[in-house]
């Protein structure tokens, strides 16, 4: 390479160089005026730099439906938990995440003490671990029924509200748009979708599917009323609005199931924790009964001492399953029964199930059918008519076969006195 050559190389490495820095110069000159420096301010308000735990359960979540086992347990959560978060997938991820992470808190710990004290009993330690797993549902429906009991106490100040906002507004769906923005509360969102019912453009069909999704009873009243109200008007009774009666008259109802929760509550207060406490007990009891007394030994180690171990265990899962059935309050245990294909419904999809059931359901529109529609809907039953009547063919079939077995039994009797 010449010399010239090089220094044309040089000049232009320096006048690149010296356009970058005059580059920079104007750049950061227009970086510093104020409408820059308001975009920054407005960006840094929005940040968070700090932890947070709604981000850490929406991560917990991903990382729960990617584990197998877990990923039955979250899914069976966010059902129950989609109809008090009413279209709020955010919401719904956190608080199953939330529900799950303390629940396995608290189980992680018994797995491993139930490890330490029972290692050496393979048998009784896989019944224990079995028995603990089946805890989880507990534990979990105890924290979806608390969350339940909240939004059952959020109804209280938001028909109390409802009231008064009703005497400003005299329009039902204009009094429940008001209460329902407050966005902090479960409750408002049950209001939004009430609102969104009476103001859609076939709001009959909408009250019919919210209530299908309706977290519990008092809503489903709620929403009904309010329906009626605005499609026919209120009216006065006793100098007073039909509408705000019927409002009380729920209100006074949800307190009466709120007090009987609370003494629920209060009366089954840690039973279902004492409860499997003896299975807890059950290895280091053996421990000491053979440590001080020897002729134990041969009785653990027999047939008997298992049959007795596993009897306990077995006794201690029906006292568990007995508490958890009476301390029970049924919320939003619904939200957990399929109820749109149930076995009903496979046996009817069935090409020859389908044939049999035909031949006994009434056809359309004839005075048989119109009675057995009307007293399914009068029963507020969920049973399709093809349902109603697979049942009735099996129950019929089965009253058959108890008939012939019977009928077999006296003749077998009768041979048998014969004979002798």
């Amino acid at each position: 390479m010449s010399t010239d050559m090089l220094l044309y190389v040089i000049y232009g490495v320096g006048g690149i160089f010296a356009i970058i820095v005059i580059a920079y110069f104007i750049l950061s000159r227009k970086m510093q005026k104020s409408d820059y420096r308001q975009i920054k301010k407005l960006r840094q308000g929005t940040e968070r730099n700090s932890f947070s735990t709604d981000v850490m359960y929406q991560k917990l979540y991903i990382t729960y439906s990617r584990i197998p086992f877990i990923k039955s347990y979250i899914l069976k959560l966010r059902r129950r938990l989609e109809i008090l978060n009413v279209d709020d997938e955010y919401a719904t991820r956190r608080d199953s995440a939330k529900i799950l992470s303390k629940t396995l808190i608290v189980l992680i710990p018994i797995m491993t003490l139930s490890i330490i004290l029972a290692h050496t009993n393979y048998l009784l330690l896989s019944i224990i671990l079995i028995f603990e797993i089946f805890m989880v549902d507990s534990f979990i429906d105890g924290m979806v029924d608390k969350m339940d009991n909240t939004l059952l106490k959020e109804q209280l100040d938001f028909f109390a509200e409802i009231r008064h906002a009703y005497h400003e507004f005299n329009m039902v769906e204009e009094a429940i748009y008001q209460i329902s923005q407050d966005d902090e509360k479960n409750i408002s969102k049950q209001g939004e979708k009430i609102y969104e019912v009476l103001i859609a453009n076939d709001p009959e069909t909408e009250l019919e599917k919210y209530y299908d999704i309706a977290p519990n009873s008092y809503l489903k009243e709620f929403a009904g009323i309010s329906y009626l109200t605005k499609e026919f008007g209120d009216r006065k009774v006793d100098r007073s609005s039909l509408y705000l009666k019927n409002v009380n008259n729920i209100t006074e109802e949800m307190q009466i199931e709120i007090l009987k929760r609370d003494k629920i509550d209060y009366v089954f207060q840690s039973l279902s924790i004492i409860s499997i406490v003896p299975v807890l007990g059950l290895e280091p009891l053996k421990n000491w009964a053979i440590g001080n007394f020897s002729f134990t030994q041969s009785f653990y180690s027999g047939k008997g001492g298992m049959v007795v171990q596993i009897l306990i265990i077995l006794l201690t899962v029906i006292c568990y399953l007995l508490l958890r059935k009476i301390k029970n309050n049924g919320s939003t245990d619904k939200s957990t029964q399929n109820t749109e294909k149930p076995w009903q419904s496979k046996v009817y999809k069935n090409p020859i199930g389908k044939r049999i059931t035909d031949l006994f359901i009434p056809k359309k529109g004839t005075k048989e059918y119109l009675k057995v529609q009307k007293l399914l809907k009068d029963s507020a039953s969920k049973l399709k008519m093809e349902w109603l009547y697979v049942n009735r063919i099996v129950i019929r079939i089965s009253n058959i076969f108890n008939f012939i077995i019977l009928v077999c039994r006296i003749t077998c009797s009768i041979c048998k006195m014969d004979i002798y």
